[in-house]
């Protein structure tokens, strides 16, 4: 239990001021006999009763100051040791992506669609993890930090559109973007997993030197090299709107994927197709796992309702007793 308002506490130090002033209140007046013990009758119920009646509102307020102080009950905060890592998931959103050379469910879908759904599928599969997210074009966008709420990762993952960003492919800009979001993690394993499409032709951080610093940081590197080899099916609009297709090539630096992969220990992948981007992500999904904290909450649940009642419940009794049972004569 908690007190959210403990100030409010101090009010509790007017009661015995309250109670003393009751007992010389109501100390009746009496007329000493010497034969008193002759005509002192047996105290009755109600007598007993009104003795007490007179302190029932000051259990009432002793009540409502407890209440003003707030108590809560049943909130915990602990931590949970469980098993995971730290994963920053970097993703090429420049208008590349928008090729349609992967096939889901018999139909012809482009590559960022079918990123999205893999990428989704991964998170939900890892619930013990932290992931982060880094999309990227001609420069880096931080979607997500590190977070256990895949939901909420997630929910931005299904925002993301090609173009959304200034076009072109800024690897080394993007990966160090990454970087950034584990240099300050906790984790014994830090992972970065970057997909791209492309050829780095932005950013003023060269890939090579992003890549000497994740080794530097002991962060692993899986990349991913996304796209069918030769000419694949690129939407564009005709003069009348309309959405047409052209046979176009694009081009994949594989050989620095490979590298950047080799220096941070990591590995390197090719996704040619929906099952092969699938398969890959399996592989990755069989990571190392280390020991990680991760908080836990439960809700308050606020006991000043039931305070309050059950001061009304006395001065409503104290009202009904005085009236009645213990009613005085004049």
């Amino acid at each position: 239990m908690i007190i959210r308002n403990p100030s409010f506490l101090f009010f509790l130090l007017i009661i015995p001021v309250v109670i003393y002033r009751i007992k010389t209140r109501s100390k009746p007046g009496a007329i000493h006999y010497p034969t008193a013990m002759l005509i002192r009758e047996r105290p009755t119920w109600r007598s007993r009763l009104a003795v007490f009646v007179p302190y029932l509102p000051v259990l009432a307020l002793v009540l409502m100051i407890l209440a003003l102080a707030r108590p809560q009950s049943g909130r915990k905060e602990t931590l949970i040791r469980r098993e995971g890592i730290d994963i920053v998931i970097t993703l090429d959103v420049s208008t590349s992506m928008l090729a349609e050379d992967f096939v889901i469910n018999g139909k012809r879908t482009n590559r960022l669609e079918i990123v999205k759904q893999v990428t989704r599928d991964f998170i939900a599969g890892r619930p013990h993890d932290r992931i982060g997210m880094v999309i990227f074009a001609a420069q880096p966008y931080v979607l997500s930090p590190l977070t256990w709420d895949h939901n909420w990762v997630e929910s931005r993952l299904q925002e993301i559109s090609a173009g959304m960003i200034e076009d072109g492919t800024a690897i080394g800009t993007a990966l160090t973007a990454a970087l950034n979001r584990l240099r300050e993690s906790a984790a014994h394993s830090k992972v970065v997993i970057l997909l791209t499409d492309g050829v780095n032709n932005a950013g003023q951080i060269p890939p090579e030197l992003a890549a000497e610093a994740a080794q530097a940081l002991g962060i692993k590197v899986y990349t991913i090299g996304a796209g069918s080899t030769g000419p694949v099916p690129y939407p564009v609009q005709d003069s009348w709107r309309r959405t047409v297709y052209q046979t176009v090539e694009l081009d994949l630096d594989e050989k620095l994927l490979q590298k950047i992969a080799a220096v941070t220990n990591g590995a390197y992948f090719r996704a040619t197709d929906t099952k092969s981007l699938k398969e890959i992500f399996q592989e990755i999904d069989r990571l190392e796992r280390s020991v990680i904290e991760m908080p836990q909450y439960q809700d308050y649940i606020e006991l000043y309702p039931l305070l309050l009642l059950s001061a009304l419940l006395l001065l409503l009794a104290e009202t009904i007793l005085t009236n009645t049972v213990c009613r005085r004569l004049p």
